[in-house]
């Protein structure tokens, strides 16, 4: 079958399993969290959710998330498109099902680690998994819902959180702003594992060759100092060099977790006034 003929398929029966309609997000959510119940009589089933689910993820690594569909996902497994439809309700059923397995492992996190030390280990995990499986970058944001999995990270954060002076929906608006960061900081590490090298090494040779001082004086004044220690004054005496934080993940990292620890002080001093 060619791919025309693939993707022909896999609308003519999308069209077909769903009556033509995108299902909701309510409908995707309950799908997410309905228990599989296994038919007692009979054959055992050649097919499963998580088996359909296993094939699906197994494309997506060696192809992209592009070359996932139901006609693709059938043929891996010897069946056709509509035997899937059996298990899987739509296509987006199955993608949202892809993004909550990948989540199937949240970190482990000791309990008497601070709760700054633990969104680390927590943000870099999530870092980690997306560069291990780039295409989860090209998933919408619509299909990637809160399934049992994903839940299980979100937990994870609110008992990093449980001693700090904050109510539900800020520790919520938190979470999700770090989840923000992570989205980001995973996109260019992906993509510089992608390319080979640093997305920003181009900036010195575009200063260089093309930019000129006069266009962008205050960048060149900046760069000009690049990597100089500063100069001690009878103000602000020398300090000892730090070692160079070697993690190019790890200076974002702490910069944002910086913020909240900012934030978390001034709601503390807050409460004692």
């Amino acid at each position: 079958m060619s791919t025309d003929d693939e993707r022909a398929a896999d609308e003519r029966t999308a069209t077909e399993g769903t009556e033509g309609a995108r299902p909701s997000t309510e409908s995707l959510v309950s799908r997410l969290w309905t228990p599989l119940t296994p038919s007692r009589r009979g054959p055992r089933p050649t097919l499963s959710v998580d088996r359909i689910v296993e094939a699906a993820i197994e494309l997506a690594d060696a192809e992209g998330i592009g070359a996932v569909s139901m006609a693709r996902v059938g043929k891996a497994l010897g069946v056709t498109p509509m035997a899937l439809y059996r298990h899987v309700s739509n296509k987006d059923e199955l993608l949202a099902r892809l993004a909550d397995t990948i989540a199937a492992d949240p970190p482990v996190i000791p309990e008497d680690i601070g709760w700054r030390a633990g969104l680390e280990l927590w943000m870099r995990a999530q870092i980690d998994m997306v560069v291990a499986r780039p295409w989860y970058l090209d998933l919408p944001l619509t299909i990637v819902l809160p399934g049992p999995n994903r839940l299980r990270w979100i937990d994870q954060a609110f008992r990093l959180l449980e001693g700090l002076p904050l109510e539900a929906d800020e520790k919520l608006a938190l979470i999700g702003t770090l989840a923000q960061h992570v989205l980001g900081e995973s996109r260019v590490q992906a993509e510089s594992v992608a390319a080979g090298e640093n997305p920003y090494e181009d900036l010195e040779l575009m200063l260089q060759r093309w930019a000129d001082p006069q266009t962008y004086p205050h960048l060149f004044a900046a760069m000009a100092t690049f990597g100089a220690p500063a100069e001690p004054t009878a103000e602000a005496p020398a300090e000892p060099t730090a070692e160079p934080d070697q993690d190019d993940v790890g200076f974002g990292l702490q910069i944002v977790l910086d913020g909240v620890e900012a934030y978390v002080a001034r709601k503390t001093a807050g409460r004692s006034s």
